[in-house]
């Protein structure tokens, strides 16, 4: 058996939809078209723009994910990719004049709209990676010179945390006007303990206790 050394302290996450938790994962019974799946939700969550795919020849000549299936041949392969397409999960469509190839699609709206669209003969747009905000540049703009120590902590930032957390908390904090890197490595830090989600929820209560309390109705409201 191979044995996994666990995970870092620090490390990017990569994203999949609720609904792959609650519905489509009970429903998946063969590992290696669980492992194809996942492979290529991993892929298309590294692109970016309206029109996300994988190509059929990248994911034969992927030795990370041949390694992974029960057999490391295009055949594996060949037949996960038949199951995740049978099950709904992902869409195929076949490109290009003269010598052909298939394309896969997660089977969401976009995905869908994609397949249509080459079904109508539109050509298939070139994948386009997702860029990353870099955390330098953002210092750079918002809050001035760069110094080693400083550095240092931003590389160690971008690796622990989302990239639209780190934006997210630039802009706050300049909204703020609180342009210093320790309160925006503050901020992340307070989302990463006591979670995002419940941060954004008091701050609508916050933005809404506000409207009624300067609003017109002001002075009838105790403080």
């Amino acid at each position: 058996m191979r044995t996994f050394s666990g995970f870092p302290a620090k490390m990017r996450a990569a994203r999949l939809p609720e609904s792959f938790f609650t519905t489509l994962l009970p429903l998946v019974d063969d590992l290696d078209e669980l492992k194809v799946t996942l492979h290529i939700l991993y892929r298309l969550g590294q692109q970016a723009g309206q029109v996300r795919y994988v190509r059929h020849a990248d994911l034969l000549s992927d030795s990370l994910l041949l390694d992974g299936l029960s057999q490391a041949t295009g055949g594996a392969v060949e037949t996960a990719l038949a199951r995740a397409v049978e099950r709904g999960t992902l869409l195929r469509a076949t490109v290009g004049d003269g010598e052909t190839t298939s394309v896969y699609f997660a089977n969401t709206p976009r995905g869908r709209a994609a397949v249509e669209a080459l079904r109508r003969g539109e050509p298939l747009p070139e994948i386009v990676p997702a860029l990353r905000p870099n955390i330098f540049a953002l210092y750079e703009e918002n809050i001035g010179p760069l110094s080693p120590l400083i550095a240092d902590e931003l590389k160690d930032a971008e690796e622990e945390y989302p990239a639209d957390w780190i934006e997210e908390a630039f802009r706050e904090a300049v909204a703020l006007n609180k342009r210093s890197w320790k309160y925006i490595r503050a901020i992340l830090q307070r989302w990463h303990s006591e979670g995002k989600k419940d941060e954004d929820t008091r701050r609508g209560r916050e933005r809404d206790r506000r409207r009624y309390i300067e609003g017109e109705y002001g002075e009838y409201i105790e403080r």
